[in-house]
């Protein structure tokens, strides 16, 4: 069942003494082929989930990187079906590494909920993030998913106190996204220190893994929020990378950069032992 490569993967991770790497990418920036390629090349290197970025004309959440990015796969007319057949082509030859895919609720509601659940399972997605789905509303699309065994991966924030934690978290599988910064992706990085008490707190109200995100883009910022979480998230470095690489016009040049990166983070994290 999908839900379970997130499960197995954590409990790996977890094994091991360390924190999980988990690399977010836009499907269709610059293109398709680059896309499958950079999913390869990130496996390869080190991450061992990938959130797979799905393409949305109004990203709230993110910030100048990720929206530019949403804007060049849209203009290569990317659409949600597009970013499924990418995961199912992974899928031909990667049955374990977990991928969620992460974007807005409106395209999941064009398609609708069952039948994007459906098609979502058929593609080897494990879950989905979908940024401005709050609890209150999301009852719809969580029935949905529990026929497929999709995963809801909730956010929640520094500003989260206990109450709404449980909020966040009743309903939530896979892991929490625990976003370590007031603003948009990103957007500066956070003292470890300042949000250890609410990573702490949201490990003992979800009983989930929390990975942390939001302005973590080296090695070393990495390893220093791998002491207080299960996982780091890692966007706007890869998305960057994947700009830069575009000039280049070939896929391989974008995988070698984002694999680049992603095996100085994973390189990072393996030395270092979360501290709980």
């Amino acid at each position: 069942m999908p839900t379970s490569r997130i499960n197995t993967r954590f409990a790996k991770v977890k094994a091991e003494g360390r924190a999980a790497l988990v690399a977010y990418m836009m499907a269709g920036d610059p293109d398709l082929e680059s896309s499958y390629q950079a999913l390869c090349a990130l496996r390869d290197n080190g991450a061992d989930a990938i959130e797979l970025g799905a393409p949305f004309t109004d990203p709230m959440a993110d910030g100048p990187a990720i929206q530019k990015a949403a804007l060049r796969a849209l203009a290569n007319k990317t659409s949600l079906s597009d970013v499924l057949a990418l995961a199912k082509r992974f899928r031909e030859d990667d049955q374990e590494t977990p991928l969620i895919m992460m974007g807005y609720a409106n395209p999941v509601h064009k398609m609708g909920y069952e039948a994007f659940a459906a098609a979502a399972a058929d593609a080897g997605i494990d879950g989905t993030i979908l940024v401005d789905l709050p609890p209150e509303e999301d009852q719809p699309i969580r029935d949905a998913y529990a026929a497929h065994d999709l995963s809801v991966i909730r956010l929640a924030t520094p500003t989260t106190d206990e109450a709404r934690m449980a909020k966040v978290a009743d309903g939530a599988s896979g892991f929490l996204y625990y976003v370590a910064v007031a603003g948009v992706t990103g957007a500066g990085s956070a003292d470890p220190e300042e949000i250890r008490s609410g990573v702490e707190m949201a490990q003992r109200v979800s009983g989930l893994p929390v990975c942390v995100g939001f302005g973590i883009k080296t090695g070393e910022q990495a390893v220093a929020m791998a002491k207080i979480a299960d996982g780091v998230v890692v966007g706007s470095a890869f998305v960057e990378q994947a700009r830069l690489a575009s000039v280049a016009k070939t896929p391989q040049v974008t995988a070698e950069k984002m694999g680049l990166l992603a095996l100085e983070l994973s390189t990072a994290l393996s030395g270092e032992v979360p501290a709980k």
